[in-house]
């Protein structure tokens, strides 16, 4: 099965522009990195895996060489970032008056 992730990634900022987010675990290769450049372009954001918590940092450690993420998190850091940002949005639009703790 050829690689995927660059495919879904550039559909990914086709459609969700800004309001995309990436993310990029452990993997081998560089399958998803140009789709990060789409992402990043589009002004859309990517959260990577940290080399340390990574059983294979080949795509990870691709999107990082090429200055394309927004942060380099441990597994167990991106949960928690993901839903920061989610709070985040919604807050700035409008759609929730205050942060859900």
């Amino acid at each position: 099965m050829p690689p995927a992730v660059d495919v879904l990634f550039r559909s990914l900022a086709a459609v969700y522009g800004a309001g995309a987010l990436a993310l990029v675990l452990t993997g081998m290769g560089s399958d998803g990195m140009m789709g990060c450049r789409a992402i990043c372009a589009r002004g859309g954001s990517v959260l990577v895996q940290d080399e340390a918590t990574s059983t294979v940092w080949g795509m990870p450690g691709a999107v990082v060489n090429a200055g394309l993420a927004h942060r380099v998190l441990p597994l167990n850091a991106i949960a928690p970032e993901i839903l920061r940002l989610v709070r985040r949005a919604h807050i700035e639009s409008g759609e929730l008056r205050e942060a859900v703790v």
